[in-house]
């Protein structure tokens, strides 16, 4: 059985969403480091080995689909799950690399059960 919580990297640009989060998910039991960009979040994947990454689409810089690509590069079996305010990704085909699509919404519940579903098939035994 896991002793230590898992660690979850939040990366959007807009300050209000990782701090909502963040908040939502250490309530969940979850501890969670954030990151602004695409860019901050690779080197946060590097450095901090976090348990999942839960990241938007539409970022300065590197976008979510470009550090969702680059994150595989480096830990193919990282959990990633896309976020964003548009469901039109959801058919673009270079979103499907991901562990689950999430649109985003004020009520985090469906982030939540998607957060809790790939960290079960993920890490079966925790």
């Amino acid at each position: 059985m896991r002793e230590k919580p898992f660690t979850i990297l939040v990366a959007d640009d807009e300050e209000n969403i990782r701090l909502l989060y963040s908040e939502e998910l250490e309530e969940e039991g979850y501890k969670v480091i954030a990151a602004a960009d695409g860019e901050e979040a690779l080197t946060k994947v590097v450095e901090l080995k976090p348990d999942l990454v839960v990241m938007d689409i539409k970022m300065p810089g590197i976008s979510g689909v470009d550090a969702l690509i680059k994150i595989k590069e480096i830990d193919r079996n990282l959990p990633v799950i896309l976020c964003s305010a548009y469901s039109d990704y959801k058919q673009d085909f270079s979103t499907w690399a991901s562990d689950a699509y999430v649109v985003k919404a004020a009520n985090l519940d469906e982030l939540k059960k998607a957060i809790a579903e790939v960290l079960a098939k993920r890490y079966p035994d925790s």
